[in-house]
């Protein structure tokens, strides 16, 4: 049975973390109070083990099994265990789907007030989790969480079948599908499938049309974000990719890439028809023109055409 305590039992003093203490708990690793901190506590409804007052024996309760283990609320669904009545409510609309808490600015709906809670930042912009090591703020505390890996490196998530590691549980399930090659997020349009639900979700826009992302500088639009990001360098004429090598930097990584073959002679685009290779692919799709005659570049005030858009440009400045 959890233990109702009627006074604090003396213990000698210690500064440090209380043994077989939960790390991950708050309430835990506090510092056992000397005698005369004992006197301020409440001479009822205190935590042997850690001394932390509680305003009733059923708060006193719940609180002991975080030290005891004791989980007595049970799933009668599946084998689910808690230390909480209020937390198995919450897992059974696991079950049920059930979702009580309704955001009154749109749609949505949860099965948690926290989530609520949260979710309802977007209307508000409201971001109260700030990083100490950057001006970056958060919606949530697990967004700040996983965001201080990059300032700490830290990478908990390890495969078990490679060395690879992740910031994220979710980003280490996708990386396990190259393992095991499940794809299990399906194109209802068509037979393509993937590893991850955004993949799927960027894919959907090649059905619909749908351009989400625009340019706040022009009229483009674009499926995706990182294909926005790429164009807003024309912009404002950023170039992160620098080359290690010499003083050339690209907007681009493939760019880059490219680049660094000018250095390392590196050509592993190979001609099918001859003994030709190249640094880039649409150097090897122009010289596939060759072999197939191809000239997809047509003089719209002749009937000239070409392999490239730079021979008809060279062509309209001499001819017309």
């Amino acid at each position: 049975m959890p233990v109702r305590n009627s006074r604090v039992i003396g213990r000698s003093r210690s500064t440090s973390a209380i043994e077989g203490c939960d790390l991950e708990s708050e309430v835990l690793c506090r510092r056992i109070p000397d005698e005369e901190e004992r006197k301020e506590l409440p001479k009822r409804h205190v935590c042997h083990v850690c001394y932390k007052g509680f305003p009733s024996n059923s708060h006193l309760d719940r609180h002991v099994r975080v030290h005891n283990g004791l989980k007595p609320y049970k799933c009668h669904v599946c084998e689910y265990t808690c230390t909480q009545s209020g937390v198995l409510t919450t897992h059974l609309r696991t079950h049920s789907g059930e979702k009580p808490f309704k955001c009154p600015g749109c749609e949505k709906a949860f099965a948690q007030s926290g989530d609520l809670t949260v979710h309802l930042r977007i209307h508000t912009g409201l971001k109260p989790f700030k990083c100490p090591g950057c001006e970056k703020a958060f919606a949530d505390s697990s967004a700040l969480t996983v965001h201080l890996r990059i300032h700490t490196g830290l990478k908990p998530f390890k495969c078990h079948l490679c060395d690879k590691a992740f910031t994220t549980s979710s980003n280490l399930t996708s990386h396990l599908r190259t393992h095991s090659g499940e794809k299990p997020f399906k194109c209802p349009g068509c037979d393509k499938a993937f590893t991850q639900s955004n993949h799927l979700t960027t894919h959907l826009r090649t059905h619909s049309g749908e351009k989400p992302f625009k340019c706040p500088g022009c009229e483009k639009a674009f499926a995706r974000s990182s294909d926005l990001t790429r164009h807003l360098r024309v912009h404002n004429g950023l170039k992160p990719y620098k080359c290690h090598l010499c003083d050339e930097a690209f907007a681009q990584s493939g760019h880059l890439t490219s680049h660094l073959r000018t250095h390392n002679g590196l050509k592993p685009f190979k001609c099918p028809g001859c003994e030709k290779a190249f640094a880039t692919s649409h150097t090897l799709t122009v010289h596939l023109r060759i072999h197939t005659g191809l000239k997809p570049y047509k003089c719209h005030l002749c009937e000239y055409a070409c392999t490239t858009s730079g021979n008809l440009g060279t062509h309209k400045r001499k001819n017309h």
